[in-house]
């Protein structure tokens, strides 16, 4: 099955994001409050590329840009949690963390522009 939000680049390397998400919650966030956490940065990574593919479903580039700017606000969402994680010393700061978020923000933000011409 193939679907049109397959082809996008902000949707596979959100999807990428969430692996390493996952990947990155899943040994050294498992203590008491952490889990909080965990749960919470699981949640929003996993919104990106899910918003992402309810707007390429939309029939028109400005519902497209409601959903792409609901996926920013998810991956800002991720961003904060992230380095609240760091900054309380749950875990070590993670290049594949930092790549992947800095990845994800730069081509959502090039697809928004993209739409925000569209209209």
């Amino acid at each position: 099955m193939r679907r049109k939000h397959h082809d996008l680049l902000a949707w596979q390397a959100a999807m990428r994001l969430v692996e390493t998400v996952y990947a990155f919650t899943t040994s050294p966030l498992s203590r008491d409050e952490a889990f909080n956490l965990t749960s919470q940065m699981r949640r929003a990574a996993v919104s990106v590329p899910s918003n992402i593919a309810e707007g390429a479903a939309r029939m028109t580039a400005k519902e497209f840009g409601h959903f792409l700017g609901i996926a920013r606000g998810s991956l800002s969402e991720l961003e904060t949690q992230y380095l609240l994680v760091c900054r309380l010393k749950l875990a070590e700061p993670s290049k594949l963390m930092e790549d992947g978020l800095n990845e994800v923000f730069g081509l959502l933000g090039g697809l928004i522009r993209s739409q925000t011409r569209a209209d």
